[in-house]
């Protein structure tokens, strides 16, 4: 990710690579067959391992890796895919999502608020935050929106200092509520600009 080996460059023998790094053979081999999982290098049977683009090639996982830079682009993203995930939401809710969703929502608003209606606890608050639009993401029932929820997670929480979406309990609290509602009521339209205003105003909180 820094840059130190170019896509395309081999990287040294392992022993080498392994001395270099202060570790043994073992874990050295772990890393690198999860780095070639992530799709940041590729081992060629009878050729060095070489380096590949990440832009080009890696996954998800790659966002772990690439820290504070990548915040923005990963809210902008965010707020696109939180918009049409609340459409599909309230096109195909059970009643069951819809009144798990609710209940978040109403979790959120109860929430213990500090000086400026900041969220008390901000872990507790992202808790509550992913696991609203993690139920909503259920409710779309696209896998492929849980998953992409799995791959940013750990960005997501390791970064809460940078990233505090759910802080401003008092700002944000209608708007889950009124996104909750939109999706019981089974209002498409509704939800999804109803989702991109909230995800919106979490990436303003957030950049300033």
């Amino acid at each position: 990710m820094a840059g130190r080996y170019a896509p395309g460059e081999k990287l040294p023998r392992q022993r080498e690579l392994a001395a270099d790094l202060g570790v043994t053979l073992q874990p050295l081999r772990e890393a690198l067959k999860r780095l070639e999982q992530v799709g940041v290098v590729e081992a060629r049977h009878g050729d060095a391992t070489r380096v590949r683009d990440w832009r080009a090639h890696g996954t998800l996982d790659v966002l772990a890796h690439l820290g504070p830079a990548v915040l923005g682009d990963l809210l902008e993203a965010r707020s696109l895919m939180l918009r049409e995930m609340a459409g599909l939401a309230a096109e195909r809710r059970t009643a069951s999502r819809a009144r798990a969703i609710a209940a978040l929502a109403e979790r959120f608003a109860h929430q213990e608020a500090g000086e400026g209606g900041r969220a008390a606890d901000l872990r507790a608050a992202a808790e509550l935050d992913f696991a609203f639009f993690t139920e909503v993401a259920e409710a779309a029932g696209n896998i492929v929106f849980l998953l992409v929820l799995n791959g940013i997670r750990g960005v997501y929480f390791e970064h809460l200092d940078e990233l505090p979406v759910a802080a401003d309990v008092a700002g944000l609290a209608p708007g889950y509520a009124a996104l909750a509602g939109a999706i019981v009521a089974g209002d498409a339209d509704a939800a999804r600009g109803t989702a991109f205003a909230l995800a919106e105003a979490q990436r303003r909180a957030v950049s300033g």
